[in-house]
């Protein structure tokens, strides 16, 4: 895999049935290595690392009904409360992030009601904070302690 504009990690990756799959260390597991899973690893890495979130609060792939329509979260931070704070959207490295990936993450806001959403690809990374039904973008991500003082 190539290397991203995000932070380099440790990780394993092994051979399954003749495809390599990365340990994810939220799920606990390995799963098939993809290049969208490649930039998820890195971003879950990135919000551990250098945001100081706890592994505890992740969901990985959480499933949700939108318009009846079964979809699936690729990053949520849950609050202490256990409701959305933030919700990351990955793309592959070859996805441009335009209008249907921010339409994308509208729709999950729309449902999830989050704080804040992000989108990344590996190489761009947009973070919104959610206010009042308005998007207002950020210059950053949130870190843990913008969770603890919410």
């Amino acid at each position: 895999m190539e290397p991203l504009n995000l932070p380099a990690f440790e990780y394993k990756v092994k051979q399954v049935n003749g495809k390599p799959h990365i340990f994810d260390i939220i799920r606990r597991k390995f799963v098939q290595l993809t290049p969208e899973e490649w930039v998820r690893q890195h971003f879950i890495h990135l919000l551990i690392n250098q945001y100081g979130y706890p592994k505890s609060l992740f969901a990985i792939e959480t499933g949700m009904k939108y318009n009846k329509l079964a979809k699936r979260t690729d990053i949520m931070i849950l609050s202490q409360e256990g409701t959305p704070f933030l919700l990351v959207e990955c793309k592959a490295p070859f996805v441009k992030i335009g209008e249907a990936t921010l339409a994308q993450i509208g729709r999950y806001n729309f449902t999830l009601r989050p704080t804040y959403l992000a989108t990344t690809n590996g190489f761009s990374h947009y973070c919104f904070q959610a206010v009042d039904g308005q998007i207002h973008y950020m210059d950053d991500f949130p870190t843990y302690r913008n969770l603890n003082s919410e």
